[in-house]
């Protein structure tokens, strides 16, 4: 894990950065990021499914606001320390429990980072604050798809400790 990231108490409350970096900060994302936090999801929905991507604004903005704030979603904003309102980066993890054996995990949704030259090094800023947040909420497990052609995101899952479990393998009518 980072040794930047901190006490991830703050994703709880409201707006105190948690991270210690000293050019950008992590923070919980608030109602106002949403419209840039729109743009990650759609970005995020091309990456992954390309011409099926679902790219409303409106669903978007529907899912995300449904999820600032409510328990067990941990929702992250990245941004430069000089201009801490105009988000950078973004991430989502969901707590889910499996109907199986009653375990609490966290399912990976989002991770997105602008294309700015630091850009890497944002994305491990909120990848470690995720983690340190999912560990506070005592998340034993957590999992996350990538498109197999992510290359920047997979490399980042492998440098926190993800590692490959399962495939998906698609057979689409036609082929």
């Amino acid at each position: 894990m980072s040794p930047a990231v901190m006490n991830s108490g703050a994703a709880r409350d409201g707006g105190a950065a948690i991270t210690s970096d000293p050019d950008y900060l992590v923070r919980p994302a608030r109602q106002d990021d949403i419209e840039a936090l729109v743009r990650y999801e759609i970005e995020i929905a091309v990456v992954s499914f390309a011409a099926e991507a679902i790219t409303d604004p409106a669903l978007h903005r529907k899912r995300i606001a449904g999820a600032l704030g409510k328990p067990g979603e941990i929702t992250l904003v990245a941004a430069a320390r000089q201009q801490p309102g105009s988000p950078l980066g973004w991430a989502w993890l969901s707590a889910r429990t499996n109907s199986l054996t009653g375990e609490r995990y966290g399912n990976f949704r989002s991770l997105a980072v602008s294309d700015v030259p630091d850009r890497s090094r944002i994305a491990e800023l909120l990848m470690g604050a995720v983690l340190a947040a999912a560990d506070e909420h005592q998340m034993g497990q957590l999992t996350g798809k990538v498109h197999a052609g992510n290359l920047g995101m997979r490399a980042l899952y492998r440098k926190f400790g993800f590692t490959a479990t399962h495939l998906t393998m698609e057979r689409r009518a036609g082929s």
